[in-house]
């Protein structure tokens, strides 16, 4: 390409761009990988991690087969090497820097090329870029010298001299490794309450050689923001550069938007060495911009932008983008009638009701999650009519593609900074690395408008306003002190450097402003008139709704059950099929969970008494499944139905995210959908619980009463039906249609109440004990609420239930296939399970109040109407003996 003549105001500048931008050579691939006496020596796929690898080259068991977890320990005790030759794919003399760059290690290690050591790593969430322009010859051989991260954690802790960082172990359920506060390493690796511990070691990032001339470009990120006075908005384009040359170069930079009628056109210079330049696009004012909304909300417009650099010295770069526009607001307020602030977020201008789940790593292996994992379990949330995900403190920051989905299906990301349930180190060193960390990820991520928080780490205000770890009193004012190093003074001032654009609060749970009003540590993190609450209760009684908070906003709250059989059955043997199994025990994580499910079960369920073990385990996973669904249900309806009202002095919920919305391994734990992705039955059931309208029931003194709930932007006028069946027959005792109901624009109001007395007179021979309520809302052009329930009793004393013959046929229609399910008497929680065939059905775990039901089942694979049919088991309550 010949000299490039530009005209700017009148200006002749030549611009000579060089041939060819930079040369970038990717060393994903083959490596080999010893251990660190050698006895082991295997091929190994980067990016990866020993344990894939070993399991790769058929050298261990599947890592979550039975008690592997605790078998394995070896592997993350020893010190391996990852290592390659490999020949230089251009003429080194022609290139002024050539860069080895990891995106990401696993973590402690020594890094050298042809025997020089380039650096050390010891942080898995930073970028590590070498400068090897001295060292690169036409042949190479590159090594990773990883130290075992358990070793290093240990050591790191040992040399602490200060005071002591608790907590030092995790508690002996979790079968776990110590001392992972001190590593800058995905905290969940060392164990946790649902997963295991695999302190993995291994290049679990892109890594490639990148050279070039004159200037390189490291980072680019653009922000949009809204000018309400000039009702304008504009973008923040920011480029970090390396520049090579010992002088500055100038040039243009083109910005495009075609959608939008938006170019514009910069005169730039940039420094040597590395730094920044920012521009400012304003948006073409006749343009009509199209913002970004949540899921449910609207659409997720964004525009192709392309940014173009034709500096005077080097290639020209052009960068090819999506831009979103969507402002946020984190709302703190005085709310009449109330103590305390309010908390919500005002997306584009409209209050939104976060409407979610809690994220952790979908795999103890971070090299198997791939886009198809993401994507399934992604979807899977929008599916459930979820807006938002919490990506949690104690996991990753997730890859690029995570962000990108989230983008696309609408879903809002609240994102942790990796600090979770610890207290952690502020010793220079360790500040060095979360400051590279912090400014790293938080430039990588900054353009995704998903992203709609950062919030400083998970539970560690509480953890000391609360003191989890008996802390003796004089002693507090240190590990204060550390806190608002490492939070404030470091991490929140970072984020506000360098992004703008959204809200950061320093911890979940919080109380926001008064927490910074109180020194950044409240008394009472969790008090209900301020900021987030995470909430869980297993010795009350979950379908009692008045032990719930009144909170503004419910972070975190859930309760445990198995996953499914076919998901148990992959690894485990028949001698584990019992819930009171050593497999049962070892695979459960929580202190006393198991046993805490069956207590809960036994408040509203017959517990399991066949003597067939196998069936006894089934149905008692059947039974944890039905429970963790109806217990979330009450909850998040509370939650959902205070979002409008204050009572005495608490409410204005304005979002619940339940824990926690995906599974690391084959265990009990709090998801909704299993490890695999299939869905439990709270997942199913959080399809109609965060469905945009809902009619939800609650009892009060003897009073029944409905609210309707509804995230649609518009009042509409709709009917209430309100039926009451009795157990014993497939007709209605009687029916109720309420109509001209006025349910109000994106709120939760009271629609109807009736003392359950009356109800029950007016519907002969209706006792608590012997009927059911049913009731939905249903307005013009095919609007309606999923059908919702009401239990007016435990079902173990419902009187009339009888057991029902329940059958189903299967057809195929287009990619989908139909279910026709038949019952010749009232069935609670019918469950259609279809073993390992990958999909999902439209509704499940449902109150059949007909003879007929139809269920569609949309595969994730092919299968076929005759796989389904010899696969199906239909379960409901009275199966359970």
């Amino acid at each position: 390409m010949g000299p490039a003549v530009l005209l700017l105001s009148g200006l002749l500048l030549p611009l000579v761009v060089a041939a060819g931008g930079p040369e970038v050579f990717s060393l994903r691939g083959s490596w080999r990988l010893r251990s660190g006496n050698g006895s082991v020596s295997l091929r190994a796929e980067v990016p990866g991690c020993v344990h894939t690898a070993l399991l790769c080259r058929g050298l261990i068991q599947d890592p979550y087969y039975r008690f592997n977890d605790v078998m394995y320990r070896w592997i993350s005790l020893d010190n391996w090497t990852y290592s390659r030759t490999f020949k230089t794919p251009f003429d080194v003399r022609k290139w002024q820097k050539v860069n080895l760059v990891f995106e990401g290690i696993d973590t402690v290690a020594q890094i050298l090329l042809n025997n020089v050591t380039l650096g050390r790593t010891d942080n898995m969430f930073n970028r590590y870029s070498f400068d090897i322009t001295s060292i690169i010859q036409e042949v190479n051989f590159v090594e990773v010298r990883f130290l075992s991260a358990v070793w290093y954690a240990a050591e790191q802790s040992r040399c602490h001299k200060a005071h002591s960082i608790p907590p030092a172990c995790p508690p002996p359920v979790q079968k776990g490794e110590c001392h992972v506060n001190f590593i800058r390493k995905e905290q969940c690796s060392f164990s946790w309450d649902w997963g295991p511990s695999f302190p993995t070691q291994g290049i679990w990032k892109d890594v490639r050689i990148e050279a070039y001339n004159h200037y390189h470009l490291i980072y680019f990120s653009i922000t949009p923001f809204f000018v309400k006075s000039a009702q304008q908005w504009y973008l923040e384009v920011e480029s970090i550069f390396d520049v090579v040359s010992s002088k500055p170069i100038a040039g243009l930079v083109a910005v495009n938007i075609p959608k939008l009628q938006t170019q514009q056109m910069f005169s730039v210079k940039f420094q040597p060495g590395e730094g920044s330049i920012v521009l400012l696009v304003n948006i073409n004012k006749s343009a009509a911009v199209e913002p970004w909304w949540p899921n449910g909300h609207g659409r997720q417009t964004g525009y192709n932008m392309t940014t173009t650099f034709m500096m005077e010295a080097g290639c020209q770069i052009e960068k090819f983008s999506k831009v979103y526009f969507r402002t946020v607001e984190l709302v703190q307020e005085p709310i009449p009638g109330s103590p305390g602030l309010s908390f919500y977020f005002r997306i584009n201008g409209l209050p939104i009701f976060i409407k979610g789940s809690n994220w952790i790593p979908a795999d103890s292996f971070q090299d198997r999650v791939t886009y198809d994992t993401l994507k399934l379990l992604l979807k899977s949330a929008a599916d459930a009519n979820m807006n938002a995900l919490r990506v949690w403190g104690g996991g990753v920051y997730e890859q690029d593609e995570f962000y990108d989905i989230c983008d696309e299906i609408g879903i809002m990301i609240w994102q942790d900074f990796m600090f979770a349930c610890a207290l952690y180190p502020t010793d220079q060193n360790f500040l060095e690395s979360v400051r590279a960390e912090v400014s790293h990820q938080v430039r990588r991520l900054k353009s995704h408008p998903s992203i709609i928080l950062w919030s400083g780490n998970n539970e560690n205000e509480a953890a000391i306003a609360t003191n989890w770890f008996s802390i003796p009193y004089p002693d507090i004012g240190l590990y204060i002190k550390d806190y608002v190093t490492l939070y404030v003074k470091n991490i929140r001032e970072i984020v506000l450097s360098e992004d703008k654009s959204r809200p950061f609060i320093a911890s979940s749970p919080t109380n926001g402003l008064e927490s910074v009003k109180e020194g950044w540590l409240s008394r009472d993190p969790y008090d209900t008139h301020y900021g987030d609450t995470h909430f869980y209760d297993y010795n009350s009684d979950c379908w009692n709704w008045t032990v719930y908070p009144k909170t503004r906003f419910a972070s975190e709250y859930g309760f445990q059950s198995w996953p499914s059989f076919s998901t148990i059955e992959k690894v485990s043997s028949p001698e584990d099929w019992s819930y009171t199994s050593n497999f049962s025990l070892h695979r459960q994580h929580h202190e006393s969970g198991n046993i805490q499910m069956l207590q809960e079960i036994g408040r509203h369920f017959k517990l399991p008494q066949s003597p067939d073990p196998v069936k006894h385990f089934k149905d008692m996973i059947y039974l944890t499944q039905v429970m963790q669904a109806q217990c979330i249900k009450t909850e998040t309806e509370f939650y959902r139905f205070s979002q409008s009202e204050i009572i005495n002095g608490e409410g204005h919920t304005m979002g619940a995210l339940y824990w926690q919305l995906n599974d690391i391994w084959q265990a009990p734990s709090w998801a909704s959908l299993e490890y695999g992705g299939k869905w439990k039955l709270l997942h199913y059931f959080a399809q109609n619980f965060f469905a945009p309208l809902l009619p939800v029931a609650y009892e009060d003194k003897g009073m029944l009463h409905i609210y309707g709930v509804s995230d649609l932007h518009e009042d509409h006028k709709l009917t209430l039906r309100v039926v009451v069946h009795a157990w014993s027959s497939l007709e209605p005792v009687c029916t109720l249609a309420k109509e001209g109901v006025a349910v109000k624009a994106q709120s939760a109001v009271p629609i109807y109440k009736e003392p359950i007395s009356d109800l029950l007179e007016r519907c002969r021979n209706c006792t608590r004990k012997s009927c059911v309520i049913t009731f939905c809302l249903v307005g013009e052009d095919g609007l309606r609420s999923p059908t919702n329930h009401y239990f007016l009793s435990s079902l173990k004393d419902a009187v009339g239930l009888e057991k029902t013959q329940l059958s189903a046929s299967v057809s195929q229609q287009d990619d989908v296939y139909i279910f026709v399910l038949q019952t010749t008497a009232i069935a609670p929680f019918v469950t259609l399970d279809v073993g390992n065939i990958k999909g999902r059905f439209n509704d499940n775990g449902f109150l059949m109040t007909e003879k007929k039901k139809m269920v569609v089942f949309y595969p994730w694979e092919p299968t076929s109407v005759e796989e389904l049919e010899s696969s199906l088991i239909l379960t409901s309550l009275l199966d359970v003996v």
